[in-house]
C-alpha cells in the first residue's frame, strides 16, 4: 500500500486554533495601540484647549483697566465658574478703549465672550449688566471641554486669598460714580473702590475623570 504525504484533520484543526488565537492576540493589541492613541490625542487637544484659556485670561486679566480711569467702575466680578473683567484695549493708531470680557462654564465647556470696545461709559455700563445678567448677544468662543468646575479666589492687599464667593461685593467693586455729587467726591469713591480690587486671581480648571485640577495664577494689570 502507498503511503499518503499530509497532514491528518487533528493536525488541520489544531493549526487553525493557534492561528486563530495568534489573530486574536494580535487584533487585541492592535486594538489598545488604537484605543491608547485616542486617549493620548484627546488629552493633547484637552491640554492645548487649557493652555489657550490660560493664555488668554493672561492677557485679559494682565489688561484689566484702572477704576480710576472709568470712574471707578467695576473692573472685576468673580465667583465659580464665572469671571467678568472690564480690560482696556489698545490699537495702533486709535484712541484706547475698554471692553467687558467674560468666561463661563456652560455644560461643561469653558466659553470666552467680548463685548465691542468702546470710549463711552454708558455703553461700557450697558455691557457689563447685561453680560453679568448673561443677556447680551456677544459671540461666543469654545476654548476647552469636560470641564467640571472653576472654583476661583482671589488675592486682596491687607486681606490676602480668599474664595471669590466670601466678598462678592467687594471683589466686583460695586462702588457705581453718581454724577450729582461734587467731583472731589467722585474722585473719593473712585479711589476707594480701587483700593478694593484684588490684585491676583487664582484659577482651577476642574476637568472631568480627573482627581487633579490645573491651577493657574495671574497677577492683574501686569501688562497696562
Amino acid at each position: 500500500m502507498t503511503k499518503r504525504n499530509g497532514f491528518t484533520l487533528i493536525e488541520l484543526l489544531v493549526a487553525i486554533t493557534v492561528l486563530a488565537i495568534v489573530a486574536v492576540l494580535g487584533w487585541r493589541g492592535l486594538d489598545s495601540i488604537v484605543r491608547a492613541r485616542q486617549a493620548l490625542n484627546a488629552d493633547l487637544d484637552q491640554t492645548r484647549g487649557m493652555q489657550l484659556a490660560f493664555a488668554q485670561m493672561q492677557s485679559d486679566l494682565g489688561s484689566i483697566a484702572d477704576p480710576k480711569n472709568i470712574g471707578g467702575r467695576s473692573v472685576l466680578s468673580s465667583q465659580a465658574g464665572r469671571i467678568t473683567v472690564v480690560r482696556s484695549v489698545f490699537a495702533e493708531n486709535q484712541p484706547s478703549r475698554v471692553q467687558v470680557v467674560a468666561y463661563r462654564i456652560r455644560d461643561g465647556v469653558l466659553i470666552r465672550k467680548e463685548s465691542i470696545p468702546t470710549r463711552s461709559l454708558v455703553e461700557l455700563d450697558a455691557a457689563w449688566r447685561a453680560i453679568l445678567a448673561d443677556t447680551d448677544t456677544a459671540p461666543i468662543v469654545r476654548l476647552t471641554s469636560d470641564v467640571a468646575a472653576m472654583p476661583i479666589r482671589v488675592y486682596i492687599p491687607n486681606s490676602g486669598w480668599r474664595q471669590a464667593e466670601e466678598n462678592a461685593s467687594t471683589i466686583a467693586g460695586s462702588a457705581q460714580p453718581n454724577a450729582s455729587l461734587p467731583p472731589a467726591m467722585q474722585e473719593q469713591l473712585a479711589q476707594v473702590a480701587a483700593t478694593n480690587q484684588p490684585v491676583g486671581l487664582e484659577v482651577t480648571l476642574q476637568l472631568r475623570e480627573r482627581s487633579a485640577g490645573l491651577v493657574k495664577v495671574f497677577l492683574l494689570g501686569t501688562s497696562v
